[in-house]
């Protein structure tokens, strides 16, 4: 089949010119690879085209070899025909395609481990002592933003991995109650149910006895599991105390009533050449406040494996389609319960950026556990 597939497809197809490019970028040698890597980094420093003279003096002085301008400027037509940079206006410079930032992130980059001053802080501020969660990971945001001038984002934890331990309801106006949860002892989390018709302070204690009764201790999953069950069970064989504690219960552990996104540093973008388009830094906004399919995207990441880097639009959403995500799952034992990461332009330092984001997700899923510890004792 992948013969057959290759001999009817056109040379100037999409899939062959890919594909054609794909077997260029195992041939590259070393010095188109170093000029490459040269370039991206002049790059990503100034955000400023690179022409043939610089990159000769930034690549001679690296290497401490002798390389024309008119030896850079060949292999740099050679790097744009195999579409890993291009140009962007009139000018002899050149910048790094999508294409190309993904070939120097998967095969030039070097990352080494986060350590000092920026590891030191990371572990002051995220030491769970008297915190909830919900504060820990509202540092976690602020500290990612923090340490790479970026825009920080941390998904909250997913209430399944907690156990309930109380659950209460108030009064208020118009039809509608607030849900008060308390779990592991000490995160608590309010939401506000809209209902079907007016509950007395008197009645909304009842219910919540009963709920605190039959479910306290269990984990949130099994307490749903359980509710579910109940609501598909024959509603005449439930009294109507019961009935109303199982809907108003079931309404207030909505999985997505549980589901947000912190986000730290939004104003950081600014900064940014990148964002200078009105039009580019609202669409980028936008989605940070309507956190609906920026959720959906994190959520991709959940169960991947170590640091996921996305390059502009190889995110698959489109307010991003001029941004890079590093993200990665954090965790509490073996159960990843969130992701965090950082949004930036996709000149980004991917080699200050992705320390901190490894070591985040770690010293916030060590935080948590800790804080799990301290609530069982």
């Amino acid at each position: 089949m992948a013969a057959k597939h290759s001999s009817e497809t056109s040379k100037s197809s999409p899939e062959a010119i890919m594909a054609d490019r794909g077997n260029n970028l195992d041939k590259l040698n070393e010095r188109a690879r170093n000029l490459l890597k040269t370039l991206v980094e002049r790059y990503i420093s100034d955000g400023q085209p690179v022409g043939s003279r610089t990159l000769s003096q930034d690549f001679n002085s690296r290497t401490g070899t002798e390389l024309s301008p008119a030896t850079i400027r060949n292999v740099m037509a050679d790097l744009e025909d195999n579409g890993l940079i291009a140009s962007p206006h009139t000018s002899a410079g050149r910048i790094p395609t999508q294409s190309g930032l993904r070939f120097f992130v998967d095969s030039l980059l070097k990352v080494e481990p986060l350590e000092g001053a920026a590891l030191n802080l990371l572990q002051d501020q995220l030491r769970a002592g008297d915190l909830d969660s919900s504060n820990i990971v509202q540092l976690a945001s602020d500290m990612l933003s923090e340490l790479t001038h970026m825009a920080g984002m941390v998904t909250v934890p997913k209430v399944n991995v907690s156990a309930l331990r109380q659950i209460e309801f108030l009064p208020l106006s118009e039809r509608r109650v607030l849900a008060i949860l308390v779990t592991n002892d000490h995160d608590v989390q309010n939401r506000v149910l809209d209902v079907d018709r007016d509950y007395d302070r008197d009645e909304l204690h009842q219910l919540a006895n009963y709920l605190n009764t039959h479910f306290s201790g269990q984990p949130m999953a099994e307490v749903r599991r359980a509710l579910l069950a109940e609501m598909t069970a024959s509603r005449e064989a439930m009294n109507q105390m019961m009935s109303n504690a199982v809907s108003l219960a079931e309404q207030a552990l909505q999985d997505d009533a549980a589901n947000d996104v912190v986000v730290a540093g939004q104003t950081n973008l600014l900064g940014f050449e990148e964002f200078c388009d009105v039009g580019k830094l609202k669409s980028v906004l936008d989605a940070f406040t309507q956190k609906r399919e920026l959720l959906g995207f994190l959520d991709r990441c959940e169960h991947a494996t170590g640091i996921q880097i996305f390059i502009g639009h190889e995110s698959g959403y489109q307010p991003l389609d001029q941004c890079s995500v590093v993200a990665t799952p954090y965790g509490v034992g073996d159960n990843a319960i969130g992701v965090l990461g950082v949004v930036g332009p996709t000149r980004m330092a991917y080699d200050k950026v992705i320390p901190v984001v490894d070591a985040t997700a770690r010293l916030l899923g060590a935080a948590l556990s800790s804080q799990q510890a301290d609530t069982k004792r």
